[in-house]
């Protein structure tokens, strides 16, 4: 299984695979075109109000990751969550975000998760 994160502003290379846009709001100053973007699961993105919370500074990494993880178990999150897994099972899967910092946003928690025993 390989789930890899770019930003969405990176051009696309062959080796991307399935690229999944996991950003809530469309990345601006990118075309659709440019972008390339194969799905984009809006109902597996943080929550706006998870989003607010977090950009706003009121707590840590841990604690959104916390709250984010909580979401991902509601029925739509929980079932897309499954889907790009069995995406992953096909061949390789990009997600794809607007953040600055990947490794302190919501991809890190997603790609945990993917890469993760199912039990």
């Amino acid at each position: 299984m390989k789930v890899r994160v770019r930003r969405v502003y990176d051009p696309p290379e062959p080796q991307d695979g399935v690229r999944v846009l996991v950003d809530r709001l469309w990345p601006r100053g990118v075309s659709k075109e440019a972008a390339r973007v194969d799905e984009w699961p809006k109902g597996l993105t943080p929550s706006t109000e998870l989003r607010r919370w977090y950009h706003a500074g009121e707590g840590s990494h841990e604690e959104f990751a916390r709250r984010y993880e909580a979401e991902l178990t509601e029925p739509e999150a929980s079932e897309l969550l499954d889907h790009v897994r069995e995406l992953t099972t096909r061949g390789p899967v990009t997600l794809l975000t607007a953040a600055k910092s990947p490794e302190q946003s919501h991809t890190a928690v997603l790609v945990r998760l993917l890469t993760a025993d199912r039990p």
